[in-house]
């Protein structure tokens, strides 16, 4: 049956073929942008979700920078360390020496002296950012940065958790302070400033083998607080060690927890290419397909004239 004003034919292929370029409208967006899903309205559920995951994920990216930066950091006070412990070693090697009798003691604490100054100018130079791990003041009321001006503690950025905030590093610097610029000698607390244990006249870095009436024992005891201090160094080197570890083994999680996250956020709102690909050409068949059907469609309305000839 034909009609005159309605024509059901041609309006259902419309119907169609708008259907049909909607839906490749929206293949064509996929295709160009590689999402899926671009706003709320394409899936309210799976949007929310990709948002507060990629939001963690930009957390993450924080934490990493932070931690590649503690990582400079420690590293710095790590090897500012090992270069100490080994001028103590030959502050250590010239006491020995000091013993012989025959030893020009003048001579020898020139050179003592020397590897005094370098082991000062080695812990003034290893700041970072404004932060010295191996000087402090323990000086009352002091603001002096360091591991003294923090009771020893000092906290770093380790992660991040949507439910819990930012976790830290805790880096115990307490033993770590090589001069301690607190002119009290009773309550000086650095490893090379504070006056030794057994030769009380002095610390590692005021010692002087060429001081008149030095004996025997004297120098045994100037051998004694040396290994100590060498021992107090290693231990600091053990401290800032168990750090570096910590923080790789952080930098190791918080990589793979922003590869997971981005792995998350992709199947949640991102386009499978090949599916839309294949789709995009199904979609235009059939936008040529819906364009003849329409013309057909418009074509039976001719047909009434025919019944008036």
């Amino acid at each position: 049956m034909s009609y005159l004003l309605t024509n059901a034919s041609a309006l259902t292929a419309l119907q169609n073929l708008t259907n049909t370029q909607n839906s490749l409208a929206q293949t064509q967006s996929e295709l160009s942008t590689g999402l899926a899903i671009q706003h709320a309205a394409d899936n309210t559920a799976y949007w929310s979700i990709s948002q507060t995951m990629n939001s963690d994920n930009g957390a993450l990216g924080a934490v990493s920078s932070a931690l590649n930066v503690s990582a400079s950091m420690v590293s710095t006070f790590t090897s500012a360390l090992e270069q100490a412990i080994s001028v103590v070693n030959l502050i250590k090697n010239d006491v020995v020496a000091a013993e012989n009798p025959t030893t020009d003691l003048a001579k020898t604490q020139a050179d003592i002296a020397a590897q005094q100054a370098s082991l000062k100018q080695i812990v003034s130079s290893t700041a970072f950012n404004g932060q010295n791990w191996l000087q402090g003041d323990s000086t009352s009321g002091s603001t002096t940065p360091g591991s003294l001006a923090n009771s020893g503690v000092q906290t770093l950025v380790g992660g991040y958790t949507n439910a819990g905030g930012v976790t830290t590093i805790s880096v115990n610097t307490g033993n770590t302070t090589l001069i301690d610029a607190n002119a009290t000698a009773a309550s000086n607390v650095g490893i090379l400033s504070k006056d030794g244990a057994t030769y009380t006249a002095a610390s590692v870095l005021t010692l002087d083998v060429s001081t008149a009436g030095l004996t025997t024992t004297d120098f045994q005891n100037m051998l004694t607080d040396l290994n100590t201090a060498i021992n107090s160094m290693e231990t600091a080197g053990a401290t800032l060690g168990a750090a570096t570890n910590q923080i790789a083994s952080q930098q190791t999680y918080v990589s793979a927890m922003q590869s997971n996250l981005s792995n998350g956020i992709a199947s949640l709102v991102d386009a499978n290419m090949n599916q839309v690909s294949t789709r995009l050409q199904a979609l235009q068949t059939q936008q040529q397909l819906g364009v003849q059907s329409l013309s057909i469609a418009n074509q039976s309305s001719q047909l009434i004239l025919k019944l008036f000839q």
